[in-house]
């Protein structure tokens, strides 16, 4: 039985959408990840190289902190929580962001809160093409993502699946969504809840074709 759902994917992979849709048919508590409210995501989207480590460092505590206390209070109406981000991102993200020396120091700090955090009980990972993440960043219009490079998002993607290739702690379910529509086609999603909740998968990573 799954308490603890994380549904990740690139910037512009739909996380965000399905983690609401599975929040509200299956009565779940909802976690989203609080980055409009971040000052330096802006200013870092301009000047990278001078904001990248105080974004990443206020992303890191927001994180945590967020974390930590939705999953450590208990919903009574509800025994699912799911997230549309889990705190691995930090890392991902901090790789591609920091120079060497910023990310041995941030790599300290992450070490030690990572550990004193719930573990997922899966985690979905919605695997579309760049072209198609450009299109949907596009779509909805965020002045301060108009700036991203079909390069930085090939570099965060390398970065997950690095990522769960070391991983050996919960099962990662790397799904590949490129010619599904789960937000206006109600056949599509069925399908994609039909993944997530009626199969069961092993400890790493496990790819699913829809």
């Amino acid at each position: 039985m799954l308490r603890f759902l994380v549904i990740e994917g690139n910037i512009g992979a739909g996380k965000t959408s399905l983690s609401k849709m599975i929040a509200r048919d299956r009565n779940a508590k909802l976690v989203l990840e609080r980055f409009a409210d971040n000052p330096f995501l802006p200013k870092f989207y301009k000047n990278p190289d001078q904001y990248a480590f105080p974004l990443e460092m206020s992303f890191l505590a927001d994180r945590y902190n967020q974390l930590k206390s939705d999953l450590s209070m208990p919903d009574i109406f509800s025994n699912l929580v799911v997230a549309d981000y889990y705190f691995n991102k930090s890392l991902i993200f901090a790789q591609n962001t920091l120079k060497d020396d910023e990310l041995i120091l941030y790599r300290q700090f992450f070490d030690i809160v990572y550990a004193r955090l719930p573990k997922p009980d899966l985690y979905v990972y919605l695997n579309i093409s760049t072209e198609r993440l450009i299109k949907q960043i596009y779509k909805r219009g965020r002045d301060y993502e108009s700036n991203i490079s079909a390069k930085y998002l090939k570099n965060i993607q390398e970065g997950y699946f690095t990522y769960f290739k070391q991983q050996n702690e919960f099962p990662v379910v790397v799904i590949n969504a490129e010619n599904i529509d789960f937000v206006c086609n109600k056949t599509d999603y069925k399908t994609l809840l039909d993944v997530i909740f009626n199969k069961t998968y092993e400890i790493g990573i496990n790819r699913v074709t829809l």
